[in-house]
This record gives structure tokens, sequence and C-alpha cells, in this order.
């Protein structure tokens, strides 16, 4: 049974924002389950990407806002700065979709490298620019975690999710999702 587009947003909005809100509980719980003294990958940020290079129409722009503004406020970061930062990174790479529709996964996975290493850059530098301090050794270990997981979540949204780039028959004549 085909559902309609209005009925897949509905239902992948919701699976996004439930999916993201586990891994921000897992975050914020007093657990340690990983290497101590070494961060993880951001998740949320990987999930947001690879479901914004695949299916734009089923995370809007305010959905994913939210998302990083209570991470902000639940991780103890600079109120709205990761988020903007994370708005400018996903409508980079949504302006840039239908490109990367027919290019292998190398070049999105070079594309994404890209933006999480400039948006990494202006989270640090801004940070410094009003002397915040932080730890750029554990922040680029964290980018690159991010960088080698990337193609991992894909794997998992495409098989699990269901979440895969659009065909040539799931368009309209106008290139635009049915």
């Amino acid at each position: 049974m085909d559902r309609s587009l209005a009925a897949n947003r509905w239902i992948y909005g919701l699976a996004y924002f439930g999916i993201t809100g586990v891994i921000l509980l897992f975050r914020i719980l007093p657990i340690d389950i990983g290497p101590n003294g070494y961060p993880g990958p951001d998740l949320i940020l990987c999930i947001t990407f690879v479901w914004v290079l695949r299916r734009p129409q089923f995370v809007p722009t305010p959905l994913i806002a939210l998302v990083f503004l209570v991470a902000d406020m639940l991780l103890l970061r600079p109120p709205g700065l990761w988020t903007a930062l994370v708005v400018l990174g996903v409508e980079f790479l949504r302006a840039r979709e239908a490109a990367s529709r027919e290019a292998p996964f190398s070049v999105e996975w070079g594309m994404v490298t890209g933006v999480l290493t400039a948006m990494t850059l202006a989270y640090a530098l801004t940070l410094s620019l009003f002397a915040v301090p932080q730890a750029l050794g554990l922040t680029v270990l964290q980018l690159i975690v991010t960088v080698l997981i990337y193609p991992v979540i894909a794997l998992l949204a495409r098989y699990v999710f269901g979440v895969h780039k659009l065909t040539p028959g799931e368009l309209d004549a106008a290139g635009r999702p049915k």
C-alpha cells in the first residue's frame, strides 16, 4: 500500500524526532558506556545530514532547529550557536541534494566532511573569539569520529529505516518529489 507524501513526511518527521530524542536521552544519562575521556560521534548530526541528503522533505528546517536547540540546552552548549551552524550546514547540503543524487557515495561523504569541518572550525573560532575555554584536541577527535561513522549511519538509514536517495520514478517533471 502506497502512502501519500504528506503522510510520509509526518511519519518520518516523527521518527527523526523520536530517534534524536532517544540519542539525547542516552547522552544525558549518567552512565559511561564509551572509552573514558574520548568523545563519541555526533550521531544526531550524522542522522540529520543523511536524511537531508536522501529525503530533504522529511526533515524540515524548523524541526532540525528545534532538535538542535533542545540539544544545546541539554548538553550545556552555548544556546543557539551550534544550532545556527547546523541549520546553515543543512541548508547548504539541502541545496545540493539534487546534484548529490547522481553522485557516488564518496562525493557525498566528501561534501559532508567539508561541511562538518567548516562547522567545527566556525564553532571553535566563535568560542575563542569570546574566550570560552575549549578542548581543541577532543573537538578534532570528535570531528574525525563523526566523519568515520557517517557511512555506517547512511547504511542504517537505508536498510533499517528505508531512507534512500530519490529515484527518477519518484520525481515529477520539474525534478521535485511526487
